[in-house]
């Protein structure tokens, strides 16, 4: 992307993110790019067009990107994708109920993927809740892992274990606590009722 509109350490993030083993998403909010119908990613970066974060051009560089990084999940064998997504994530209607149903239809298809595990923390998790920010942990082929997390204004990259091995940590704690796989389903199923 020529006039970019991406974090700091994302673009080295993202090409590591297509060859890794294993993907482990947190997010806050909104439902992770991975895991996002176009429509709902459209939806996103128009309402960041709209509060001027990013320009239309950008926007465009944006879908393109977010398009190969989806792709990257269809190789053979694709990586192993464990995504918890707090509650708001799937109550926070995104480019109205059309898009909305269509975006939690595109969840539950991917809790049946035999490579996938989807999970919901919910707002009872309370202070039990192991992240306040979005973070991803990769782990490479070679099993080395790495942690990229973000805040609004800046995104980091951390390889050194000492300091990737806490989030990680702090990763099983929170899959622990999290609605079973079922349960979450169960969850984004009767909320998909809810919209036409």
């Amino acid at each position: 992307m020529r006039e970019t509109a991406l974090l700091e350490g994302f673009p080295e993030f993202v090409a590591l993110e297509g060859s890794a083993a294993e993907i482990r998403l947190f997010e806050v909010g909104i439902v992770p790019g991975l895991l996002q119908t176009r429509e709902y990613a459209e939806a996103v970066l128009s309402g960041a067009v709209r509060r001027g974060a990013i320009t239309d051009q950008q926007a465009d560089e944006w879908l393109v990107l977010l398009t190969k990084r989806q792709a990257s999940l269809e190789r053979t064998p694709p990586p192993l994708l464990y995504a918890v997504l707090d509650e708001g994530c799937v109550r926070r209607l995104v480019g109205g109920q059309r898009v909305m149903a269509a975006q939690l239809d595109r969840l539950v298809a991917f809790a049946e993927l035999p490579s996938a595990v989807l999970q919901v923390a919910p707002f009872d998790l309370g202070e039990r809740r192991a992240f306040d920010l979005p973070v991803t942990l990769l782990t490479l082929s070679d099993r080395s892992n790495l942690a990229y997390t973000e805040s609004a204004q800046s995104g980091r990259l951390e390889r050194d274990n000492r300091l990737v091995q806490p989030l990680l940590t702090a990763y099983h704690h929170l899959q622990v606590e999290a609605a079973p796989q079922a349960q979450s389903v169960a969850m984004i199923n009767q909320l998909r009722k809810g919209t036409p």
